[in-house]
């Protein structure tokens, strides 16, 4: 059975302190031991945040796009998310542009996108994992997950749930070399009844590779893991 796409994980400094500040971004729920936010419109999409004391080198290969109703409310996001410890930067947007570029307490990226934006319409909170990444890696998530593309159109593409809720896009070549771990990740989760070594058996045929630690890499090279649900 096709695995389901469970959570965004997170290599954090400190866990328990990013966990809070996406829990009030986001309205989220956190849970007993502090390091899973669950997401009020998530469709059981969580954020999962893992300790890492390996110091952030790059711009993510990967980062969110919240979306906003009104102009009110991408305000209030941008007002919130400072009150919590996050900031402004610059990573070469213009002042036309409509989004706002932010980065959490651990530097990870994240754009509020002003209200109106049509792509992300149909979506929750988080619009988009917005991914630096190949037509090929599109094309295996979407296999890989059982999504339908939803946009695939000079090398970009985009993956969504058929139940609707966070689309998945990659942005196409040029893509930003990858020099260590990504602070990003996906989490898949197999049912309890799930053959975990066949389907990391499918996933290698679709064209991912076997990494270390039980780790799997997409056609890109970007990590991800396989879990099974509790009985």
């Amino acid at each position: 059975m096709t695995p389901r796409l469970s959570a965004i994980g997170f290599h954090a400094t400190d866990p328990p302190n990013l966990a809070r500040f996406w829990a009030g971004l986001l309205h989220g729920e956190l849970s007993g031991d502090g390091t899973v936010v669950v997401l009020p419109d998530g469709g059981g999409l969580a954020l999962r945040f893992t300790e890492s004391q390996e110091p952030k080198t790059r711009q993510n290969q990967a980062h969110f796009d919240l979306t906003s109703a009104t102009p009110e409310a991408q305000r209030d996001t941008v007002a919130r998310a400072l009150e919590l410890g996050g900031r402004h930067i610059d990573i070469g947007q213009t002042p036309e542009e409509g989004h706002i570029v932010l980065a959490d307490p651990d530097g990870n990226e994240f754009c509020v996108i002003e209200a109106g934006n049509s792509f992300l319409a149909d979506t929750g909170v988080i619009g988009a994992v917005a991914c630096d990444g190949t037509q090929a890696v599109g094309y295996f998530w979407s296999e890989a997950l059982g999504w339908p593309l939803v946009w695939d159109q000079d090398e970009e593409t985009a993956v969504q749930s058929p139940e609707g809720g966070t689309k998945l896009t990659w942005g196409g070549p040029p893509v930003n070399e990858k020099t260590d771990v990504n602070r990003l990740y996906f989490e898949l989760t197999l049912p309890p009844d799930g053959n975990a070594e066949a389907e990391t058996a499918r996933l290698v045929g679709l064209g991912a590779r076997r990494g270390p630690d039980g780790v799997l890499l997409d056609p890109d090279g970007n990590e991800f893991t396989l879990r099974k649900a509790a009985e």
